[in-house]
């Protein structure tokens, strides 16, 4: 009989077929990342400092020895860290790129103490560091997109929901949305501990189980142990403030079990990491999208008169107020009209203002919404220091004036052009409870890796248009 704390086999990994493909398709596009860094760096050295012989020796097809030697190195490190894995789907994209630059600082070091009186080529060194950690990041990503939806087409994830009767219809709808996901079934949050609710969870042989609002009683932990005996993942959805304002962590502390409230949520460096991502993301994304802006911008005039951007006051990083940026989408006049499309509102609250068929948006208006292309102007906010690539989005004046004292909590970091409400339902969410819940979440978990991953989400949710007006 298996010991409960070993790792379950979980009925959600790929097949055999998906999961070697994967591990072939990533190692493939790793190969043609370095090959192309290293391309890049090569031409680029060639106009600096060319290689000296002793790095020549082995050249074969035009392609110094150098390159085949950290490329061997750089697989197999990744290979030893589970990278090619057929059967783990978890991306650390941060400790990837921090592999490959150790890989890169500890060859200089090698190559000084094999003959210090070598001059190594540092030009061709870090042009090829800093090329390879962004071209096998790229190359992955769309590798890893493909593969996430060829995986979704050839298997099905089976759910079962735990939830207050009057979330049950909305989670529901929120997961049958998205495709490789279905609904098995369902029951209310104070039926959640009873033997038919277990029972049903097997016998309907669910792969997830969602659960929110779990009455907190002894009871939550036979649930989750049945649930891990079974092999079934148990997720359970932001649902409480007290369980989101803070980072916990379990901790023995006067030899009693407690979690540890974190007063912290980011170190220094891992800030100025995210800032130098913001940066860099933000200039390179204005770079390649120029021709879109062009090409969004003539549309815009043709199809409507008035100017081609709209800018709002939204409040920012702890209540600040800046103008934001966006592609104009609706009529000169649509902040005038507001006011008299109010009973028209469709969130629960009425904190959020959104209207599914909202008469103020002019005809290529619908199409940069659903695409979201609207947003991109909102990058010259995060190169001015306003904004992040990823964080709690950022909201108008209107809506803020209507916030419970608790929802400023999401004021305390800045505010993003994506996030956690983009990847969960983007418009659909009902309450402004229900957002700031997760704009909470975000902050507490908050990492490099958990903003790449929201970043690729964004790419994946973009190109299906779920969830925007």
């Amino acid at each position: 009989m298996r010991d409960l704390r070993a790792s379950a086999h979980t009925q959600l990994v790929p097949t055999p077929e998906i999961g070697w493909f994967r591990a072939v398709t990533l190692l493939f596009g790793d190969l043609l990342g370095l090959a192309l860094a290293w391309h890049l760096a090569a031409k680029l050295n060639e106009s600096f400092q060319p290689l000296p012989a002793e790095y020549t020796l082995w050249e074969f097809l035009g392609t110094s020895s150098l390159f085949y030697f950290l490329t061997l190195v750089t697989i197999l490190v990744l290979a030893s860290q589970g990278f090619y894995s057929s059967t783990s789907q978890c991306q650390n994209y941060v400790k990837q790129a921090q592999l490959i630059s150790f890989i890169y600082l500890a060859s200089l070091v090698v190559n000084y103490f094999y003959d210090p009186k070598l001059d190594a080529p540092r030009s061709l060194f870090f042009a090829a560091w800093f090329a390879s950690v962004g071209c096998v990041f790229v190359i992955r990503l769309l590798m890893i997109l493909g593969i996430h939806q060829l995986a979704i087409a050839r298997s099905q994830i089976l759910v079962f929901i735990i939830a207050p009767a009057s979330r049950i219809e909305n989670l529901t709808k929120s997961i049958q949305r998205r495709p490789g996901y279905q609904v098995i079934g369902s029951t209310t949050s104070d039926q959640a501990y009873s033997s038919e609710t277990i029972a049903k969870i097997i016998q309907l042989q669910a792969h997830e189980v969602l659960a929110e609002g779990l009455p907190e009683t002894y009871l939550a932990s036979e649930l989750y142990w049945q649930l891990r005996n079974a092999q079934i993942n148990l997720r359970l959805a932001p649902s409480s403030l007290a369980m989101l304002h803070r980072r916990g962590t379990p901790e023995i502390f006067a030899g009693m079990p407690t979690i540890k409230i974190s007063s912290q949520f980011l170190g220094i460096w891992e800030y100025r990491c995210k800032r130098l991502l913001d940066f860099l993301g933000a200039l390179l994304g204005i770079i390649l999208l120029a021709p879109v802006f062009i090409v969004v911008a003539i549309a815009i005039k043709v199809s409507s008169p008035g100017g081609v951007f709209f800018s709002q006051e939204r409040i920012g990083l702890n209540g600040k107020v800046f103008r934001m940026w966006k592609f104009r989408s609706m009529c000169i006049n649509a902040s005038d009209r507001q006011a008299e499309l109010e009973k028209l509102n469709e969130s629960q609250d009425g904190v959020m203002f959104k209207i599914k068929r909202d008469p103020r948006i002019i005809p290529i208006g619908h199409l940069i919404r659903r695409l979201s292309i609207d947003e991109l102007p909102q990058l010259f906010n995060v190169l001015m220091g306003q904004m992040s690539l990823v964080g709690p989005r950022p909201l108008p004046i209107r809506d803020v004036a209507l916030f419970a004292d608790w929802h400023h909590i999401r004021h305390g970091v800045l505010p993003g052009i994506t996030g956690l409400w983009q990847i969960s339902g983007r418009s659909d969410l009902d309450t402004i409870d229900d957002a700031v819940r997760l704009d909470l979440h975000y902050i507490d978990h908050w990492s490099l890796n958990l903003d790449l991953a929201i970043l690729v989400d964004t790419v994946s949710i973009v190109l299906f248009g779920k969830g925007a007006y």
